[in-house]
């Protein structure tokens, strides 16, 4: 495997009655005011989130989140807006603190900070704020009024490895990260031995870009890969990783007969990987951030707010897995792919969440 920094079919079923019974007691001492039932609770209930970097649109992990919110709030009859649902895009660091701060005093009942990079300001405006509640995703923050989730990203990814490795006929894979982080560290060190239990021949060119919100980094990025004689490639990085579905589409555009192919990330990425009557994208490595984004707000409005919590979804739990192939993954590797989620759910393997040094 070789490791460089730049400046930086098997359907995943989600029962959402899986997740939402997943986590949380009440939380105790907290008092809510919400005690009228139905949609009267609903309408006194808001829910707001800042992004990180990557944007609003990013077509993966801040859009999903997004997608959670947005839902709960239709599903509850509320406005986008102050009182009902709505976010804060950051442009950068420097913007998270005060993101989280404004929605706080906005008075959102929960908001939401949408990845690790959120660690250090949440913990900062919860201090601050200790009568407001807010949820940190993929981070965890020890605080009575902040409810932390996590998600086994390993177990997914190491799925996403074997696909890869079952499916790849140059077998030459290789991975795109954003920043280099615990999180995506967690992709890359479940991806690797996805790929090791199968072959463990096979190298795996692994790249960190630096960055979650640059495209055409992604798509240089991925250019080098499949130029080299990479045929499959899984990205964990955001927006970044947009640019790897260009590349890849380009040269199917080119030549409609090249094996070129996308893993994408959180989301199922399908769309993305559309071109004509063809598609680049093998499968995605879902990431039910939407689910558990809903379940925060369902709790909170029944006055269950799990501050003081983390909770984390794996396979077993309905959290991670791969979305449906549409037919790219032929039957019998996805039974392979099928036993192999089986003994992770069972416990008889467990995925290392980072790569031996």
């Amino acid at each position: 495997m070789t490791k460089r920094k730049f400046g930086l079919g098997l359907s995943l079923v989600l029962a959402a009655g899986t997740i939402l019974g997943a986590c949380g007691s009440k939380d105790e001492g907290t008092t809510s005011t919400k005690d009228n039932e139905g949609t009267s609770k609903a309408k006194n209930f808001s829910i707001a989130m800042v992004t990180d970097v990557g944007g609003i649109d990013d077509k993966s992990f801040n859009q999903l989140a997004w997608e959670g919110i947005e839902k709960f709030g239709k599903d509850n009859g509320l406005k986008k807006g102050d009182g009902g649902y709505d976010y804060l895009q950051s442009a950068g660091n420097a913007d998270y603190t005060t993101n989280l701060n404004s929605l706080a005093r906005r008075n959102f009942d929960i908001v939401y900070g949408i990845g690790f990079l959120m660690e250090q300001p949440i913990s900062t405006i919860a201090g601050q704020k200790p009568d407001n509640h807010f949820a940190l995703i993929d981070s965890v923050v020890d605080a009575p009024n902040v409810a932390s989730v996590m998600f086994k990203e390993q177990e997914g990814s190491y799925l996403a490895g074997v696909a890869a490795a079952l499916m790849s006929k140059s077998k030459k894979i290789g991975f795109v990260g954003g920043m280099e982080i615990p999180v995506i560290e967690r992709f890359e060190a479940g991806f690797l031995e996805g790929v090791k239990a199968v072959d463990p021949s096979i190298k795996v060119d692994v790249q960190y870009t630096g960055k979650f919100d640059d495209a055409a980094l992604g798509k240089t990025t991925a250019n080098r890969m499949y130029s080299s004689g990479v045929d499959i490639i899984f990205h964990a990085a955001g927006g970044t990783g947009n640019g790897v579905f260009s590349e890849a589409k380009e040269r199917k555009k080119k030549d409609p007969n090249a094996d070129v192919w996308v893993i994408g990330v959180d989301s199922d990425q399908y769309a993305e990987g559309q071109i004509g009557d063809k598609n680049v994208t093998l499968t995605s490595m879902q990431k039910r951030v939407d689910v558990a984004v809903q379940e925060i707000a369902k709790l909170g409005m029944e006055g269950n707010f799990p501050g003081g919590k983390t909770t984390t979804y794996g396979i077993a739990e309905g959290g991670v897995g791969l979305a449906d192939s549409r037919g790219a993954i032929p039957d019998d590797i996805l039974a392979k792919v099928k036993e192999y989620s089986d003994k992770i759910a069972a416990g008889e393997i467990v995925v290392p969440e980072s790569v031996a040094k």
